[in-house]
């Protein structure tokens, strides 16, 4: 969507084109008087969101906000296009209820990627409990295929971990979550709530594929502590290392909402001398077609989803 303002520069006539991203991100800002709360409304970083009113502010030569400092106060000028810009905002919000309302008779296929097959069922879910005619086809991939997959447009929205943040995409915070540990039911951790990260020095460390979010956060966290396994054991689905768990060939980190449900296996959180990483999921799709009412439906479903993180958000 692009509007046209008209001014006069010397004594020719230009046509600005506005873009309605940037209108978008000074809304919100103006809106919430701060650009971190602003960001997190619209599940973009705060350089992103700081970029986008720059830009909006030099591309017009205008100034909107007096200042950077919190609390923001709208100059004259911003107080005019925040009056034009909550009318603008409403009215496409009616619109796409409109649309949303003649859609809904029609059965809607939705593609969705994730590099959680636990959360694209969760989310799958919540999105089908209320709009029951909707078909859904999910493919599960790593961090790195799944967004590969949407910048592609084999799919339609993906669930990813830690996604590069790129001005063409949409974000919702869906998770966040830690590693912990997983161990047969016998090992002589298995009686622990909580395991020194030092003391599964000298385990077989069971993996998933190099290209796993998984393993590389696993390594990462070896490394940081500078210790590292006995052996390392590589499967390539979660199945297979459940079972190895479960038969004692070693022990394995998982994502806390991912680990192994099985009788066989214990499951305990891992402690370190620094503060334990974590990592967030994402829901995302491309910007241009997060207003569209499948895609709005599926992100009221990831929002609502998002109140039951392992790790609030």
């Amino acid at each position: 969507m692009a509007l046209e303002l008209r001014s006069v520069a010397g004594w020719c006539g230009a046509i600005v084109r506005v873009n309605h991203q940037h209108l978008r991100a000074f809304h919100a800002v103006a809106l919430e008087g701060s650009i971190s709360r602003a960001s997190r409304r619209l599940g973009v970083t705060q350089p992103t969101l700081s970029q986008q009113l720059r830009t909006l502010e030099l591309r017009h030569a205008v100034a909107l906000f007096d200042g950077r400092r919190q609390p923001l106060e709208l100059t004259e000028v911003g107080q005019r296009l925040f009056a034009l810009t909550g009318k603008l905002f409403a009215l496409a919000d009616d619109v796409e209820q409109v649309l949303a309302q003649a859609a809904s008779a029609k059965e809607a296929t939705l593609r969705l990627g994730s590099d959680s097959p636990i959360y694209a069922a969760r989310l799958v879910a919540a999105y089908v409990g209320q709009n029951p005619a909707a078909t859904v086809r999910v493919r599960i991939g790593n961090a790195e295929e799944v967004i590969a997959w949407l910048r592609d447009g084999q799919l339609d929205a993906v669930i990813g971990s830690n996604p590069p943040i790129e001005d063409s995409f949409a974000y919702q915070p869906l998770y966040r979550d830690q590693l912990a540990v997983a161990l047969p039911l016998s090992h002589p951790l298995a009686q622990r709530s909580e395991v020194p990260l030092a003391e599964l020095a000298c385990e077989t460390l069971l993996v998933r594929e190099a290209a796993s979010r998984t393993r590389r956060a696993t390594e990462a966290l070896f490394e940081d502590a500078g210790i590292g396994p006995c052996q390392v054991i590589e499967f390539h689905t979660r199945e297979a290392i459940r079972e190895a768990i479960a038969l004692g060939l070693g022990v394995s980190l998982f994502y806390s909402a991912e680990s192994p449900p099985d009788p066989r296996i214990v499951t305990c959180a891992i402690t370190v001398d620094h503060a334990m990483p974590t990592f967030t999921g994402h829901l995302i799709c491309q910007a241009e077609q997060r207003r569209a009412a499948p895609m709005r439906a599926l992100f009221q479903a990831a929002e609502e989803l998002a109140k039951y993180s392992p790790v609030p958000l």
